[in-house]
């Protein structure tokens, strides 16, 4: 095997790694796998005799990327981005179990999470992902950014302090959150107001991203989001279960088409968050036989 074939080799072994670095980076799979296109051909022109730990040069490598990714975004952008908007997701069945779809769902992270990281500056994103996702030290991003260690660290807590108040962590258990999930529909249709108080976090939030021609729409408290769910019981929408980046979701079907993509934030066995994509443009791009089988 050639020194060609060996370096190949040892980058597809981190390829995994290098995957959710960029996914969570940059929020998309498609991007993520570009940048990471984009590493490897910068390995192939450098002289791999030279790189003395290969892990952590192509992190530097990577994030570098994904730090130019993410600010060529933001420049493109002609309008900031509205209140509330749905980055790219990853919606699988809930029995999924190929690998590259396992895969994809050890990279994702929760749609709370997703769209704080997408109103964080590209540097603070870089920082907080490398730093509290990945534990990688303040010298080594420091050094991808261009600033001192201190002006990373602060970055870093700045971003961190934004993501703590807004984007709560999932319960681990995905059972448990779809048996939440399922109760939520159930008490909707059947009209048990009780029991959908006992589902909703007190501090609940629902949030829907409707496009870019609609204003995103925000309802707060448990009141609020039962009179939502009980007015789409009544309309009598096919319920797909699925899993959104990872957590327990449904996509409701009209006349067998998608009307709506919901993602549901369980902690504590308590729905603390829905996050709506309603976006018909974005929803016809979904394979809904595929989701359905």
């Amino acid at each position: 095997m050639g020194d060609e074939d060996v370096l190949a080799s040892r980058f597809e072994e981190l390829r995994p790694r290098l995957r959710t670095l960029a996914y969570r980076m940059l929020g998309s799979p498609s991007e993520a796998e570009d940048a990471i296109q984009e590493t490897w051909l910068r390995l192939a022109r450098s002289d791999a005799q030279e790189i003395e730990n290969l892990d952590g040069w192509l992190t530097t490598v990577l994030g570098r990327v994904c730090l130019n990714v993410l600010r060529s975004r933001r420049a493109r952008r002609e309008e900031p981005l509205p209140d509330y908007a749905v980055p790219e997701l990853i919606v699988t069945r809930p029995s999924e179990t190929d690998p590259e779809h396992e895969a994809l769902l050890a990279d994702a992270v929760g749609v709370a999470l997703l769209v704080i990281l997408d109103t964080l500056s590209p540097a603070e994103r870089v920082a907080f992902v490398l730093r509290d996702m990945f534990a990688i030290p303040f010298e080594e991003i420091a050094g991808m950014l261009e600033r001192s260690p201190e002006a990373t660290r602060q970055l870093a807590s700045r971003a961190r302090r934004r993501v703590r108040g807004s984007a709560p962590t999932p319960d681990a258990d995905r059972r448990r959150q779809r048996e939440v999930v399922d109760a939520f529909f159930a008490a909707a249709r059947g009209g048990d107001l009780e029991r959908l108080v006992t589902l909703l976090d007190p501090q609940i939030v629902l949030r829907a991203d409707f496009g870019p021609k609609r204003k995103p729409l925000r309802l707060e408290g448990p009141e609020r989001v039962i009179k939502a769910a009980r007015a789409g019981a009544a309309a009598g929408y096919e319920l797909v279960p699925v899993l959104v980046n990872g957590i327990a979701g449904a996509l409701s079907l009209e006349n067998g088409r998608p009307f709506s993509l919901m993602a549901f934030t369980v902690v504590d066995g308590r729905i603390v968050a829905v996050d709506v994509l309603a976006d018909r443009e974005r929803l016809a791009a979904l394979d809904v036989e595929a989701l359905r089988s």
